[in-house]
């Protein structure tokens, strides 16, 4: 987003990703389409395989929905706009919110208090919008990682279409963000390499290639991701309940399987990672909060309570489940979150 507001010409923002200059601009997340997913899949999505990709670009960690859309929106990593992951603590309370549903009554313009890139453009003098399911709006994610411009609430593909192209052709500087579930959805629910899978990623494939079609032509459109996807096989599930001394000294278990947040007793985390490491070996990466600054970037003060004291990442496909707190999960079969290539790597492809 940053990189659009300097191709926008708006000062202060910084082109990093080298966008083409534009008067207009729509900025359309297909969650779930992960770099290495779309090229396996190339013949599948012509359209989207035909644009010019910006290499090398990573979601963050976790590669999970909320810390990325949040990334995305603000310009800022999780470890300073807070949203750590897709459950997380928090710290006044040790309760447990889930960012999703946002389940905790907690001010989401306080638990993420940096304002998003589209207010600034709005702000700027921009005609800045977000158009997205009318089920989101208002809800505590939308407000973390949007909040700032009008929201267009659609109901349907050809709704989204439509209105996309209306707010982008409203005034003569312009940018939309747009969002897209459904990818991500079939991936949790049949995996992403299913037929149902690539069904999917070739209807949406077609779909924004209609939206390149009836944007201005002075509009570009950019497509990328909040993280890929991993299919896990049954076997190399591991359920922590059956282990009960890998929860020795912890308080709370957050995050999501394939990358957990582990909330200790005081002074327990090294004898807990030590525990963690000795039991999962080399199928999981363990550390405590001493460096892992390089996963969330700059830590706020605010912010170090809500990451795990310990935190696990899995490798390969391996993750870890708790059939006690996160039954739901065993029932999916892709899998995002953690540090690998398939999870972090993005595509950022533009439509000129």
């Amino acid at each position: 987003m940053p990189s659009v507001g300097a191709a926008l010409g708006v000062e202060g923002f910084t082109n990093t990703l080298d966008l083409p200059e534009a008067p207009r601009y729509v900025v359309f997340l297909v969650d779930g389409l992960g770099l290495e997913l779309l090229r396996e899949h190339a013949d599948a999505a012509p359209f989207l395989s035909s644009l010019h990709n910006v290499d090398d670009v990573v979601c963050g960690v976790p590669s999970t929905t909320v810390t990325s859309l949040t990334s995305l929106g603000t310009g800022v990593r999780g470890g300073e706009h807070g949203m750590v992951g897709y459950t997380s603590r928090v710290p006044e309370t040790g309760r447990r919110l889930n960012s999703l549903k946002w389940d905790q009554p907690i001010d989401p313009t306080v638990w993420q208090p940096h304002p998003t890139v589209l207010q600034q453009l709005l702000a700027a003098g921009v005609s800045a919008s977000s158009v997205n399911d009318a089920k989101f709006e208002g809800t505590g994610l939308t407000v973390c990682s949007q909040r700032g411009v009008p929201f267009h609430g659609i109901s349907s593909v050809y709704e989204r279409l439509d209105v996309v192209v209306d707010v982008i052709e409203s005034a003569p500087r312009s940018v939309a963000y747009a969002y897209e579930s459904r990818l991500d959805h079939t991936g949790h629910g049949k995996g992403c390499t299913s037929p149902e899978w690539r069904e999917m990623l070739t209807t949406i494939d077609t779909e924004l290639a209609e939206l390149r079609d009836e944007l201005p032509r002075d509009a570009v459109l950019v497509v990328t991701a909040d993280h890929g996807m991993i299919d896990l096989p049954f076997e190399h599930r591991f359920d922590v309940d059956t282990v009960p001394r890998l929860l020795d000294d912890v308080e709370l278990l957050a995050g999501e399987a394939r990358f957990r947040h582990l909330y200790t007793h005081p002074g327990a985390a090294e004898d807990v990672a030590a525990r963690w490491r000795s039991v999962l070996g080399d199928q999981v990466v363990v550390r405590t909060q001493d460096g892992i600054e390089d996963w969330f970037g700059p830590i706020a003060p605010q912010v170090r309570g809500r990451i795990g004291d310990v935190v696990v990442a899995s490798l390969r496909d391996f993750a870890v489940f708790s059939s006690r707190e996160f039954n739901v999960e065993l029932k999916m079969t892709g899998f995002h979150g953690s540090i690998t290539e398939a999870e972090l790597r993005i595509p950022v492809l533009v439509g000129t």
